[in-house]
């Protein structure tokens, strides 16, 4: 029997529940497994990684075995990173995206961390402030569905673990899509499903009788590490995922899943209009 409730993956249907289309004509959105009024979630999203922003990177690399810091350097080759780019870095958090895309583009390029959340910035200054190799690499406090910069001005959009937290997924993938020159390279990575059966319940029983054990005993928060796995469960699946990203106006879309499909790499190309 679990520790936690642990939610059943959702349906079709219960997953288009969580697009923008749903919540806009409802004025309700989850976070987890809890409803809040639309305008209220982001206070929520505020809120919980305000709690685990401390022990963020700590956290994610026990729970995932260090594999993550794997999914997120495979993620970043599939993009193709130039010299000299531009890179907006959504919902960049603590930086270890931004900082491989950084090494990618060298000092001629720039990457930009952009997120809602302060302390999650702070947590991972320490990895980039001190080292003059990373001085390329800037911060921005913002909103993903209001992207203060404007069209057309970065090579590179990248999200990573990040963007199944905004209210209005659609709207945020629109905002990323705007903000690229036509013909850049978008990326999103994050959790779904795994494929096998065996496997898929093992990761279940792990994610919901281990997962909130050692984020209580570690981080203080038994729920913000029951709550992660609960919002993987009603993400888009990749091939709906992939539909959506052509919706907002991306082309040569395509996916690598890894690691039994726990995590998949979206990557494709504004269209030239």
């Amino acid at each position: 029997m679990s520790l936690w409730e642990n939610p059943s993956w959702f349906d079709k249907n219960k997953r288009k529940e969580q697009l923008d289309d749903f919540i806009l004509s409802t004025g309700r959105a989850h976070f987890g497994t809890l409803e809040y009024d639309e305008i209220e979630k982001v206070d929520a999203v505020r809120i919980h990684f305000n709690r685990v922003a401390p022990k963020y990177d700590f956290m994610n690399s026990l729970l995932s075995f260090g594999i993550q810091h794997a999914w997120k350097r495979a993620a970043v080759r599939m993009l193709n990173i130039q010299v000299g780019d531009r890179i907006l870095d959504v919902c960049g958090g603590t930086g270890d995206l931004a900082i491989l895309a950084a090494r990618r583009t060298g000092p001629k390029g720039h990457v930009t961390i952009y997120d809602i959340n302060r302390a999650m910035i702070q947590a991972g200054r320490h990895k980039i402030d001190p080292y003059s190799a990373l001085s390329h690499i800037s911060y921005v406090q913002g909103d993903a569905e209001q992207i203060s910069f404007p069209d057309n001005i970065f090579d590179c959009a990248i999200v990573s673990f990040g963007i199944r937290n905004v209210t209005h997924l659609k709207q945020g993938f629109t905002e990323m899509v705007r903000v690229l020159r036509p013909g850049g390279r978008f990326l999103c990575l994050e959790f779904s499903q795994p494929t096998n059966p065996v496997f898929r319940y093992l990761y279940d029983f792990y994610s919901f009788n281990i997962m909130p054990v050692l984020g209580q005993l570690l981080a203080g928060s038994a729920k913000s590490y029951a709550c992660l796995p609960e919002t993987i469960r009603m993400f888009p699946l990749p091939d709906e995922l992939g539909i959506l990203l052509e919706d907002v106006g991306l082309e040569e879309v395509h996916w690598k899943t890894m690691t039994n499909g726990i995590c998949v790499a979206h990557v494709g190309k504004k269209r030239v209009r």
